[in-house]
């Protein structure tokens, strides 16, 4: 077994490698070494086998971390209002989830927040589409999102011709910051509408937040104390043309319109501020692409200035973007229209398949498993680069996909329902010999240092790729470890070894965000 040093140095304090290689051998730990290179800076511990095995059994599918809990913020997904869920909000809010269940798991306290971007000239632009295109309440209301995105872009392609547009746009914007009663009436219409669809899209994909922020939230009324900090610091200074700015790194940044219109930027210093007095985080992580880079620089930059020491607690956790995203007839890539056709193509698949076990026209099962294929075809790629969307590759049914995962957990399930053993109160090691044995033990072993490899990295693909070496692990196990037709002892011994495995899997699976199934 081996252990990492950054566990022994960064989470558990203990530097003095010397010491610990001074244990002497035991009824447990045989010998201690010690690897200190750049490839390696491993301990090797040599563990006496049935008490390994025993004790990987008991404790893999929920390891004791032994680390100290933290308190951490997760802000993802946060798409904008009166738009349809893009495919392109897709990576933040799998990769948020992802990372909020996997420090729940580790034991840390985790918010998630969702932060809707429903402030902004994108409202003015709606408003401005909406009385060009003549629609009424009953129109919108009837079909909401659609019309509400179809005047968006119209009114955006109106301004490229005519930037009257575009000041008409800011100046309705102005007038909701400023607290119109009939703009803002309006404005928490829309955002009824495009939270109701939300909810439905996240739903599908099993995520699921503990609070709603909206940047409307740090509305220029909102956070003048802010405003006030940013200028008693001289952080921020006043502009010939009114504009309130802030020098970085020889660029000039916006701070504060000349009309008093908040900017992106500015909610964001108030919202980081206001978060951090509500949850006094050890972390705060935002899920936002690589383009954001600058945006978060300059963000923690200015809490820099403003000497709020919690700054460096900020993470960006960027990510690449997603290529050649369209359905297969090469429509809009809106998520709901991604998701429904991954479902009609696995109700074809489980057609055609002789191993279906479910009836064929349940939509919730074949959904699961198009949005299995889409999740780990996400989470399977290394987190900062792009990658092309292949339909072929996302939702065939060999290789690693997320089928591979929701088949091997149903096979395990299946081997419990019908192998006509009884799961045995207490493992006995010695009653399992084969290589096959171990070779699944050591691979549940590394299921802690895989975990914990990857929250360091951040990285989900670390635990995607261990989940498939488990599964390939199993599926060489189950054509040798026979259960039924041996020894009743033996074989509820490894009915016990493969119920663990499926455990792990289990849980790792659900990590990632998926809803593993009993049957497919």
């Amino acid at each position: 077994m081996t252990m990492p040093l950054e566990i022994l140095e960064n989470q558990l304090g203990i530097t003095n490698i010397s010491e610990i290689l001074k244990i002497h051998p035991d009824d447990i730990i045989k010998k201690i070494s010690f690897a200190n290179n750049k490839a390696n800076r491993n301990l090797q511990f040599d563990i006496e086998r049935n008490i390994f095995i025993k004790d990987v059994i008991e404790n893999c599918a929920k390891p004791d971390f032994n680390l100290k809990p933290k308190t951490i913020v997760v802000e993802y997904s946060s798409p904008n209002i009166a738009k349809p869920f893009h495919f392109g909000h897709l990576r933040s809010t799998i990769i948020g989830n992802f990372l909020s269940n996997l420090n729940k798991f580790v034991y840390n306290k985790v918010t998630r927040l969702n932060y809707l971007g429903d402030w902004g000239t994108q409202f003015g632009f709606i408003k401005v589409g909406i009385d060009e295109l003549n629609y009424s309440s009953r129109d919108i209301k009837n079909n909401p999102l659609k019309l509400l995105y179809e005047s968006y872009v119209y009114a955006n392609k109106l301004s490229q011709k005519d930037s009257s547009v575009s000041e008409r746009a800011k100046s309705e914007y102005s007038k909701l910051e400023k607290g119109s009663l009939e703009l803002q009436n309006i404005w928490k219409e829309y955002m009824g509408y495009t939270k109701d669809e939300l909810e439905q899209i996240y739903k599908r994909l099993g995520v699921e937040f503990d609070e709603y922020n909206y940047e409307s939230m740090y509305n220029l009324n909102n956070i003048q104390n802010v405003i006030q900090e940013l200028q008693s610091k001289k952080v921020i200074e006043k502009k010939a043309d009114g504009n309130q700015v802030a020098s970085i790194d020889k660029k000039v940044v916006s701070i504060l319109k000349s009309d008093g219109s908040t900017l992106y930027i500015t909610r964001d210093i108030a919202a980081a501020i206001d978060r951090f007095h509500k949850y006094k985080f050890d972390k705060m992580y935002y899920i936002v692409d690589n383009s954001q880079s600058e945006h978060f620089k300059l963000l923690k930059e200015m809490l820099h200035r403003l000497d709020l020491p919690w700054a460096n607690r900020l993470h960006h956790v960027k990510f690449g973007r997603i290529r050649g995203m369209s359905t297969r007839k090469g429509n809009a890539i809106f998520l709901k229209d991604i998701l429904d056709e991954c479902r009609e193509i696995m109700i074809q698949k489980q057609l055609a398949s002789p191993t279906t076990k479910v009836q064929v026209k349940d939509d919730e099962t074949s959904d699961i498993l198009g949005v299995s294929c889409v999740i780990i075809n996400d989470l399977k790629q290394r987190r900062q680069k792009d990658y092309e969307f292949n339909w072929d590759k996302v939702l065939q049914a060999q290789g690693d996909t997320g089928i591979k995962l929701q088949y091997t957990h149903c096979r395990l399930i299946n081997l419990q329902e019908n192998c006509g053993a009884t799961l045995p109160d207490e493992f006995v090691p010695e009653a399992l010999k084969e290589q096959e044995v171990m070779s699944l033990i050591k691979c549940m072993a590394k299921f802690q240092d895989v975990l914990y490899t990857t929250e360091e990295q951040h990285e989900a693909c670390i635990l995607v790729t261990y989940l498939f070496h488990l599964c390939n692990d199993i599926s060489k196990a189950l054509k040798v470890l026979k259960i039924k037709g041996t020894d009743p002892d033996v074989g509820a011994q490894r009915l016990l070894l493969f119920v663990k495995c499926r455990d792990v899997l289990h849980a790792g699976m659900s990590i990632l965000g998926l809803k593993p199934l009993n049957k497919m």
